[in-house]
């Protein structure tokens, strides 16, 4: 049970990865900008989540601060998915998340 919840974990990660880069590149602007945003939206949080987040983060969080950049993060993503006019797949993605997360906690796995 615990692999295949620590699996939707790593999924929904890359989905939040995802959800930015779908804002980005649907951005209505010109080229450059949704290139750079479609690739910039998704690095930012990759970054974020390798430095605070990542079994080997480079700058370790207590538990609380852990959890809340994790949600700040899926949170983010979830709006960013909602602002390319997809509202029920952000707010599942969150959903997921949480549930995930809750049941991993259950279970005894780390923040």
């Amino acid at each position: 049970m615990k692999a295949a919840l620590l699996t939707l974990a790593f999924l929904l990660e890359l989905a939040m990865l995802a959800a930015a880069g779908w804002w980005g590149f649907t951005l209505d602007a010109g080229w450059l900008v949704r290139l750079l945003a479609g690739l910039g939206a998704p690095l930012l949080l990759a970054v974020v989540w390798g430095i605070f987040c990542s079994p080997r983060a480079s700058v370790p969080l207590p538990a609380p601060a852990k959890l809340g950049v994790q949600a700040a993060s899926f949170v983010t993503g979830g709006l960013l998915l909602a602002l390319a006019g997809q509202p029920v797949p952000g707010a599942v993605l969150v959903a997921l998340w949480a549930v995930d997360k809750a049941l991993l906690t259950h279970l005894g796995d780390p923040v």
